[in-house]
Formats: C-alpha cells, structure tokens, sequence
C-alpha cells in the first residue's frame, strides 16, 4: 500500500515531469542562408564568409542550434538568380547577400525572408532600401563604399603613375549597375586632375583582355569598382594589365595580392562579423526594417611593390607612408 507521503511525491513528479522534459528539449534549428556573388575558390572570399561565421558563433549560433547553406554565384547574374530560387525554397530563417547582384535575384523571390547585405555600395540609389536609418522592409546591412571613393581612386591611380591622361572605368553592367553610382565622382576629379575618362563595359570574361588592349598607350591607367563579376575574374584581368603594361586600381582587397597595382576599400572582415550581429538580432525576433544600414568606417590601401617596379614606377614616399598593406 503506497503511503500518503510517497503519492504526493509520486504526484510532484508526474506533475513536474513533463516541464523539465520540455526545458531539455533543444531549440529549434534555424536555417541561415549565404547567397554570393563571389567564386568558392576564392580565399579571400572564404576569410570573408568565415569572419561572418565568427561573427555568429559569438553570440552562440552553431551546428547545435543553426545550420548555414551556402550558394556561390561565381559572378554569373544567371547562376546567382538560379541559387536565390533554391535557397528561398528552402525557407531559410535569414539570408547573408554578399553583392548588390545578390540582393536584388533575393528580393526577387521573396519580400518576407529577412536579408542581411555586405559588399553593397548603394543600397539607396539601387532601390534595395527606402530609407538607411530605417529601412522598413526585409532587406539591411552594410554599405561598403561612398560616392567620394570614387575620386579617391584616381586620385590615388594619379598620384602613384603621374603620367595617366586616360582612365578607364571597367565594370560588368549586369553585376555592377552601381557603377553610375560612382562615374560623377570620377569624372568630376578628372576635371581637376586633366584627365579622360571612359567606360569599359565588358560583358563575359573574354571580353577583358580586349578591353585592357585598348588602353594599351603609356598615358593610361583602369579603375574597376566593385564588382563581383570583375572579382571572380581578376586573374584574367591581372594577367592583361601585366601583358600591356597598364597601372590599375581595384575596389578589392584580394586583388593587390594577385598583382594589380592598388586597391582602396573598406575593411570588410569586420563588416561580415557585424553581418554575423544583425543575423543574430533578427533570429531573436527584431525586424530587418527596424536595423539602420550602416556606412564603412575604415578603408584599407594596399600597393603590390613588385607590380610597380614591373611598370617602371617609383612609388612616392607619400603613399608608402600611409599604405595598410604592400606586398612584395
């Protein structure tokens, strides 16, 4: 016979049971998705995508309680499109869109998944947000550059080879819309520097060494803005502006490591990591339109040493002094 003591204990853990059961049960797992326009091979892209991971894992997000799907656009505006399908039909939680190419193939399936952008230079220009403070919609994140840069391009393309007159501006419409974003700026400090610019549209990856050829003079230099089409790439571009002899700067900060001349941009590992606080914001119920889109802070100039000598420059004390990075 079961004494009265016992029952009521036995009642307090029937009672008490299935509360702790559900306290132990592990939370739901969430589904992040990563959609870039940039090329998986690509070990810059991959400190990038890791710095967002750290950035996540901070704040307790791991295989525990969250899983990442990634797909890599490769700079193809098709396969970018194709991969924004398949990562919507997945339902994730949250997308990371590295590109404005990325942004736009997301907003295109889905008006309700909540989008996080880095590597996006003109959000409000490009109709990605209505507003930076609040944005209001499902789409924030972190604007890369200013319109300024693009003067601070040639004017750092100027000051390293004094002797350009002629800059063209290449770009792949189809990944790089933002481009108009930057040609004003570039144009009117060609105004003061006396120098010509032009543009160079290329549309596939055969069509830049032909580009490149065209400018093959001793007056003429290449700014390439970003561009996620041009950063896959850049090999065939480094290769070109080596052949012809042609001094360029990119708005990419693996490029001066594969041999262009200079880069100028922002510092974009940390951008990723905050990336990695907004996807945590949103995960734990904040809305994306509620989260301001925020500027870049820091930029980064990088000079390859050895591209220069190969060129015959001699760079300036100036820019050695104020250089992040020169690589030999």
């Amino acid at each position: 016979m079961i004494g009265r003591r016992t029952f009521i204990t036995l009642l307090g853990g029937a009672t008490t049971w299935p509360l702790a059961a559900r306290a132990q049960q592990p939370e739901r797992m969430r589904r992040i998705g990563v959609l870039t326009g940039l090329a998986e091979i690509d070990p810059d892209a991959q400190s990038e995508i890791s710095a967002f991971r750290q950035g996540l894992q901070r704040l307790g997000w791991t295989g525990r309680n969250a899983r990442i799907v990634y797909r890599w656009g490769n700079g193809e505006v098709d396969r970018i499109r194709t991969f924004a399908r398949e990562l919507i039909a997945l339902q994730p939680d949250a997308v990371l869109a590295v590109s404005t190419a990325a942004v736009r193939a997301l907003m295109g399936e889905t008006r309700t998944v909540p989008i996080v952008f880095v590597r996006v230079p003109d959000p409000l220009g490009d109709g990605l947000v209505d507003n930076v403070a609040k944005p209001g919609g499902n789409v924030t994140g972190f604007s890369v550059l200013e319109p300024s840069i693009a003067g601070k391009w040639l004017q750092l393309l100027k000051e390293i080879a004094p002797g350009v007159t002629r800059v063209a501006v290449m770009f792949n419409p189809a990944t790089a819309p933002q481009t108009k974003f930057f040609m004003n700026s570039i144009e009117f400090g060609a105004r003061t520097l006396g120098v010509k610019v032009v543009a160079a549209p290329v549309q596939n990856a055969a069509e830049i060494e032909p580009a490149v050829a065209r400018l093959a003079q001793p007056n003429g230099g290449v700014i390439v803005p970003t561009d996620t089409f041009m950063t896959a790439n850049r090999k065939e571009f480094v290769q070109a502006t080596a052949r012809y002899r042609i001094p360029a700067i990119m708005a990419d900060p693996g490029s001066v490591r594969e041999g262009v001349l200079m880069s100028y941009y922002a510092e974009i590992n940390d951008q990723y990591r905050q990336a990695g606080v907004y996807v945590d914001r949103i995960l734990r119920g904040m809305k994306p339109g509620d989260l301001s889109v925020q500027a870049p802070t820091k930029f980064t100039l990088s000079i390859n040493l050895k591209t220069a000598r190969d060129l015959g420059i001699e760079v300036p004390l100036s820019l050695l002094l104020i250089a992040d990075e020169q690589v030999e």
